[in-house]
């Protein structure tokens, strides 16, 4: 009788029953106290080189691309699975490629919606403790250790984002986005908040707390589009990655 064990792909190495670990590379590696690291963390550099090389060879031709953050979370019967979808698959009428997280939800929407759409789907994968494999709508699907490798992959492959209603990560990825369009170290970067409902309190908080604080300026935030309007999300797109 074969046990229904636990079965966990970990940058390309699939564990089953004991040897699922839920103990992930990120976690070992920001470990405190006395872990070996003078033997431990200067090998561990050399996983993560490799890593960067897998990330940048495989991506290196990937040409116009656009990626598509938010919740793993959302059931595929919610209205914004369907308007992920629909993103996706614009994206993709338009030839650019659809780059996620990899996961379910709003990810395996805007990749399901590209891929079904004949384009170019690619799913940026992370370990972690409690989820996830690669969703099955993907023409390229790369599994990651570590989230700064992961996050470079994101910013240096993609010509904007939309971000979809999420959680942590989804805001993780928003904000480092905006951070690194602030001091300008990314410049013709588009980012679009797709969910008006769901965006605008954040956004007034942004203004009414941060920027009346003097902690930002004006342009940081104005210039941050927020719609409801698939047809407005590719516009911007198209004006501002030509």
């Amino acid at each position: 009788m074969v046990k229904d064990y636990l079965i966990r792909e970990q940058s390309g190495v699939i564990r089953r029953g004991p040897q699922a670990s839920v103990v992930t590379a990120d976690q070992k590696l920001l470990e405190h106290g006395d872990n070996g690291w003078k033997s431990g963390d200067p090998w561990r550099v050399m996983r993560i080189q490799a890593e960067f090389v897998e990330g940048f060879e495989n991506l290196a031709g990937l040409g116009p691309a656009i990626s598509v953050f938010g919740s793993a979370r959302t059931p595929q019967d919610h209205p914004e699975y369907q308007t992920s979808y629909e993103v996706g698959r614009r994206l993709a009428q338009e030839d650019y490629a659809v780059v996620t997280g990899g996961g379910p939800g709003i990810m395996e929407a805007a990749n399901r919606g590209a891929y079904e759409a004949g384009g170019v789907s690619v799913g940026l994968g992370i370990e972690l403790p409690f989820e996830q494999a690669l969703n099955q709508y993907l023409t390229l699907g790369i599994m990651f250790r570590y989230f700064f490798a992961r996050k470079t992959m994101f910013l240096k492959y993609s010509q904007g984002f939309v971000v979809m209603p999420g959680g942590f990560g989804t805001l993780d990825e928003l904000f480092e986005a905006l951070v690194l369009e602030q001091t300008h170290k990314v410049t013709r970067f588009p980012i679009v908040l797709m969910g008006k409902q769901y965006w605008s309190g954040l956004i007034d908080w942004v203004r009414t707390s941060m920027l009346s604080h003097h902690f930002i300026s004006a342009e940081d935030v104005n210039e941050i589009p927020i719609t409801d309007d698939v047809d407005e999300v590719i516009a911007i797109m198209k004006t501002q990655t030509g």
